[in-house]
């Protein structure tokens, strides 16, 4: 059974996910604020935690950088605004997904399972290392090394990357990107891809190039052909 941590200074919006996830077989822990989430990471093991990011004492931004010195744990962040400066500074933390309230607890449900399923995808199912030029990519590790140098990348920015080197030279759709790579279906903005694509083509510095744009339908990741 799945353990999920629900951090929300909002006590109706705990109840309504509680409810929701363990419905779907979840195991369900609270907290109200930041610095109580903090502590129960500590001591505790997650397998995914929903935070929002407005908290009295420790907003879910900072709750998230603290979060991370001790453990790694997919984040689904929460939160009244839908700006997008506030998206990408939560996909820079590494966060898995963002969700706008209100939100849809069924929907919300769907991007807890797509983010828990692909957190623990075997091993077996995963290739070694793959090499294109001077960008390597050690996909069992999940690392990548731009000339020799380690890449600084979020656990979203390499799950596309795998998912565009794994359809090298295939056209793929924003909708089918965010089909594979955010594991459900599209429940909204399509600039989502847009904003991660620009992400990994800054990490990926000079072989940005790799990553094709195909206007007006999506991207490729393109190599070896004439």
């Amino acid at each position: 059974m799945s353990k999920i941590l629900i951090v929300d200074d909002e006590a109706n919006i705990r109840r309504v996910v509680r409810e929701y996830a363990e419905f779907e077989g979840y195991e369900v822990a609270e907290a109200e604020n930041g610095m109580e989430a903090v502590e129960l990471v500590k001591n505790h093991d997650y397998d995914l935690i929903v935070m929002d990011i407005m908290m009295p004492k420790l907003d879910g931004f900072s709750t998230c950088k603290e979060i991370k010195k001790y453990k790694s744990i997919p984040v689904i962040m929460l939160s009244a605004r839908g700006e997008e400066y506030d998206k990408l500074f939560g996909f820079e933390l590494g966060i898995d997904d963002y969700v706008v309230k209100p939100f849809s607890p069924k929907e919300l449900m769907a991007r807890i399972k797509a983010v828990i399923k692909r957190n623990t995808r075997p091993a077996s199912e995963i290739p070694e290392k793959l090499k294109f030029d001077g960008l390597e990519i050690d996909l069992a590790g999940r690392e990548v090394y731009v000339d020799g140098e380690k890449a600084s990348m979020t656990p979203k920015e390499y799950d596309l990357l795998f998912y565009l080197v794994k359809n090298k030279n295939l056209a793929l759709t924003r909708d089918k990107l965010l089909e594979e790579v955010w594991g459900y279906d599209f429940f909204g903005d399509d600039r989502t891809v847009d904003t991660h694509i620009k992400m990994l083509r800054n990490s990926l510095g000079p072989y940005r190039t790799f990553i094709v744009t195909l206007r007006g339908m999506g991207y490729k990741f393109e190599y070896g052909q004439n």
